[in-house]
């Protein structure tokens, strides 16, 4: 027998918490992390293997496009571990209700885009 249930497929007619913006930014966060682990073992790679690597490596540091590269692992890194130390304190049965949630959710994506804003800065 089908149930008769509501199907609603317009995604932006949907209204999403704080809490749920924040772990869906948890998940892309770790996502990132995993490809930037080849960029930054690569370049590791690279300025070990000889001092002409080391002098590729630093004029790469040295351009635009590299540096936003950086800026992007550098935010991805900084929000997983904002989140997963939110999340380590909800496993210690903190910030488990609606809405001291969604409170600490808007205070670690707040504190997430200060700390970009100065990881850019100090990049550029």
């Amino acid at each position: 027998m089908k149930k008769e249930r509501p199907v609603n497929l317009d995604l932006t007619t949907i209204k999403m918490h704080p809490a749920a913006n924040a772990s869906i930014l948890h998940r892309i966060s770790g996502v990132i992390m995993i490809f930037a682990i080849g960029i930054l073992l690569w370049t590791l790679s690279l300025s070990l293997s000889s001092a002409e690597g080391f002098a590729q490596v630093k004029a790469m540091l040295d351009g635009v496009f590299f540096k936003f590269i950086i800026w992007g692992i550098s935010v991805a890194i900084i929000y997983h571990l904002l989140g997963g130390i939110r999340h380590l304190l909800m496993d210690l049965g903190h910030f488990e209700e609606k809405a001291s949630g969604n409170a600490s959710a808007k205070f670690i994506i707040v504190l997430w885009i200060v700390l970009s804003a100065v990881v850019g800065v100090w990049l550029w």
